[in-house]
């Protein structure tokens, strides 16, 4: 028999047939398939083909960069604006953070705090569709509420952007709501960090809307590996949308769903980057670091370069490489070099593409990942965006791709003082398998605190997955290593609570083994996904014995958590 750490590590041997009792009672009806219930609201999206936007006629907008002053209070609200995203659409009514979406790329120095007071000048009315049946958004409930997430942040509860601590323009507040400026230590390495709107019941429609921009920490480490920097880094955020013919953004409603409105995930017609539909870029032939971001509602995206025509056109042969410098948790240990980039949603991926050499030629961004992930049969966006390689060079190229990055340390998953089965289910309605609501260990938005680590202490969590989609889960405050993916007997977990593996643990990809840190798991469906985290605050916190410290978990398909897949967790000091 194997020890425990042998299994964490991955040890499992084919065909050992380990058995594993977790929590009995699970419930689920399957099997659904995709195409059943995404026809039930298809006809209130636009045909494509029917009002064909032309790809790569607008330039790659870049958000504009904000550097906090020490000790400054930084000042962003959040306003209502039209903006132009294609050349060939009227205006686009959008939500964003000092009208601009993406918002602006916040730059700070590690260890060096910010303050940031985010204020609500939204309309008091929401201009997309409330479904008043989903948690948080019940009758009553203010519609334009918002509440800003500094997503993969180590911060304290009362700045994390709590779901419940909403806020209107018109001085209505939830539950948790926070009066003061957040606070935001920024003692964690460099790396690409995002804020975004995490409103109950609403998160998915005020990031559809626009809420969210890039947050990028800095340190010496990152500042002395001489990367491609300046113009040469640019931030690349990329979603999907849909439109109707004025402009405006749609999101479709159920058409006889389980909810009035609520869809289980949206997936869009047209593929934007940086608030443009397909746009292009044009570069110089050297190198140029992409701080990729997934900011898809419920999307996986699977990316490939190929080499093109001026108007994008493949000709079949793959483009250069993206040589993966970093992830959610910040800079890799070596590089590592991928011709197809696979990112979740809301994952990040640091990367540096080296188009020398390859003056005169066009390179197209490339989408191929099914949807849902990893097998579904909804709309694929094939294409994304589009580089020119025809600016000539402004001067010497005297970056570098160093083979060293930063020293990282792998986290013991034999240390942990606990291994916690956490299952990941979905109940579908008996008539036609239109899912009813997604949970996390069988338990409910309200229901009490199961997830409670000592604060310091090392856990692994084992997210059993009997759904037929991968979902993206995301812990709050915390950076975590992908131990494992191993597959098991769905069929007989649902049907008896046992466990049963399938077939040996399989190794996390190598952008994605320890020790780089992430704060998103892609959780395979029919897999235990294992993941290991030290659960620590700010450096410096005060604590005193009993203490407890609540932050939440959750799935970031964001209509997933918007209808029960999110739960809430506590750091405790002993």
């Amino acid at each position: 028999m194997l020890t425990r750490r042998e299994l964490l590590q991955g040890g499992l041997v084919a065909g050992a047939g380990l058995l594993i009792k977790p929590r009995p009672s699970i419930t689920r009806t399957r099997h659904r398939r995709h195409g059943a219930f995404t026809r039930l609201w298809a006809q209130r999206a636009p045909d494509p083909s029917a009002t064909p936007l032309t790809p790569y006629v607008d330039r790659l907008s870049i958000p504009p960069v904000v550097r906090p002053a020490a000790r400054e209070v930084l000042q962003i609200p959040m306003l209502q604006f039209k903006r132009k995203l294609h050349r060939d659409l009227p205006p686009t009514t959008l939500w964003g953070y000092r009208a601009t979406s993406p918002g602006p790329t916040i730059e700070v120095r590690r260890g060096t705090p910010l303050d940031v007071e985010w204020t609500n000048r939204l309309p008091t009315s929401h201009f997309l569709p409330i479904d008043n049946t989903i948690h948080g958004a019940e009758p009553g409930t203010p519609p334009a509420r918002a509440v800003v997430h500094l997503h993969g942040a180590k911060v304290l509860p009362e700045d994390d952007g709590h779901p419940e601590a909403w806020f209107t323009s018109d001085g209505q507040t939830g539950p948790y709501y926070n009066p003061k400026p957040y606070h935001y230590p920024n003692d964690q390495a460099a790396t690409t960090l995002w804020y975004h709107d995490h409103a109950l019941g609403i998160t998915r429609l005020n990031l559809y809307a626009g809420l969210k921009g890039f947050y990028i920490i800095r340190d010496d480490a990152e500042g002395s590996l001489n990367l491609p920097k300046g113009n040469f880094e640019i931030p690349l955020m990329i979603h999907d949308a849909m439109f109707n013919p004025d402009g405006s953004l749609l999101y479709p409603t159920a058409e006889g769903g389980t909810h009035p409105a609520w869809i289980p995930e949206f997936f869009g017609d047209t593929m934007l980057v940086n608030g443009k539909a397909w746009p292009y870029l044009e570069v110089e032939p050297r190198k140029y670091r992409f701080r990729i971001l997934n900011a898809c509602n419920a999307r996986f995206l699977r990316l490939t370069l190929m080499e093109s025509d001026e108007s994008g056109n493949s000709k079949g042969s793959p483009g250069p490489p993206f040589n993966q410098i970093g992830t959610d948790g910040g800079l890799l240990a070596h590089p590592v070099r991928l011709n197809t980039l696979t990112m979740p949603n809301t994952s990040r991926a640091d990367v540096v593409i080296d188009f020398s050499g390859l003056m005169g030629k066009a390179f197209v961004l490339l989408n191929d990942a099914p949807a849902p992930f990893p097998d579904g049969d909804d709309y694929v966006i094939p294409n994304v965006m589009l580089f020119r390689v025809n600016r000539p060079l402004s001067g010497p190229d005297r970056s570098s791709l160093p083979s060293d990055l930063v020293p990282l340390s792998i986290l013991d998953p034999g240390s942990a003082v606990r291994v916690r089965q956490l299952t990941l289910t979905e109940i579908d309605r008996e008539s036609d398998g239109f899912p009813v609501i997604a949970l996390l260990d069988q338990k409910r938005w309200h229901d009490p605190v199961t997830e409670d680590p000592k604060l310091g202490s090392v856990e692994v969590w084992e997210l059993i997955n009997t759904t037929e989609d991968a979902h993206s889960i995301h812990l709050h405050v915390v950076q975590f290593q992908i131990l494992n993916r191993q597959p098991f007997d769905v069929d007989a977990y649902l049907s008896s609570g046992t466990l049963t593996f399938t077939g040996p643990p399989v190794p996390p990809a190598p952008n994605e083994a320890p020790p780089s840190g992430h704060d998103i798991v892609n959780t395979l469906p029919g897999s235990v996904n294992r993941i290991v985290a030290r659960f620590d605050l700010p450096a410096g916190t005060p604590v005193h014995s009993g203490q407890r410290f609540g932050f939440v978990w959750h799935c970031h398909i964001s209509e997933h958590e918007d209808n029960e897949m999110m739960r809430p967790y506590e750091i405790v000091v002993a």
